[in-house]
């Protein structure tokens, strides 16, 4: 995707952002804070085509039709004795105390273009999904280290050269060598206690989701995806624990006295 092709195509055309958007299979607000980010201007020079006819854009008759009086002694600016503006001292034309604006300009005064445009587009993301979305990282983060992290058999032992130096004397060349080893049940101990602190993370998560999900009124969606992972986890508790090492990891969720 070429970000200058698309801007040109903006500015010498008479396609909007939305068409654009369209066009280029791109979200609507990602293509609006470009715009606003980069001071996109509509251009009708010579050679500016209207995307809609093919016509150059700087021969489109603009202002009233032919012959109209409307505006003639119109020499602008309101009626004489007119006090509708009366005490107005214009603004920055957004509500009072509506600092949106302000906001967003800070963010694109210190922060990449690219973390922008994702800040700006998690605004439309509510907090229970927000908080959904973090269950299902550090649920996904779990899985991936049963591979990552996977003991075979008791003899499953890990070494890795630490260090390695030339030691050179009068009669001979000898290389020294320092080495990481790690035993399989060291490497159980150091799983074990990973996946637990990773499970508590989880749990607290997963808590939390739930107590959102009661005050905000969710409906039984949020509800069933809780239910969902809840089974998936006791699975993994009950495979993780099957050694007799480390007891599983229950989580409890309570719905309280509303729950039917």
């Amino acid at each position: 995707m070429n970000w200058d092709d698309i801007r040109k195509e903006y500015e010498t055309t008479e396609i909007t952002l939305r068409e654009l958007a369209e066009k280029y299979v791109i979200k609507y607000p990602t293509i609006k804070s470009r715009n606003q980010r980069q001071g996109w201007v509509k251009d009708a020079s010579p050679g500016a085509t209207d995307a809609s006819s093919d016509k150059d854009a700087s021969k489109k008759r603009r202002g009233p039709p032919k012959g109209n009086k409307n505006a003639v002694g119109n020499r602008g600016g309101a009626p004489p004795g007119s006090k509708n503006a009366l005490g107005n001292k214009g603004g920055h034309g957004g509500p009072y105390r509506n600092d949106k604006a302000v906001t967003h300009g800070f963010f694109r005064k210190f922060l990449p273009d690219d973390t922008a445009e994702i800040m700006e587009q998690l605004e439309t993301r509510s907090p229970i999904d927000m908080m959904w979305d973090q269950i299902t990282i550090q649920y996904a983060a779990i899985l991936r280290a049963q591979q990552i992290m996977l003991v075979k058999d008791r003899d499953d032992l890990t070494k890795e050269l630490k260090k390695s130096k030339l030691v050179t004397t009068e009669k001979t060349d000898n290389e020294e060598t320092e080495w990481e080893i790690q035993f399989a049940w060291d490497k159980q101990a150091t799983f074990l206690t990973a996946q637990s602190r990773a499970m508590t993370t989880l749990q607290n998560l997963i808590r939390q989701y739930d107590e959102m999900c009661r005050q905000d009124g969710a409906d039984t969606e949020h509800q069933l995806r809780v239910e969902k992972l809840k089974k998936e986890i006791s699975i993994l508790d009950k495979k993780g624990g099957s050694d007799g090492s480390k007891p599983p990891l229950h989580i409890i969720v309570d719905y309280g006295d509303d729950a039917s």
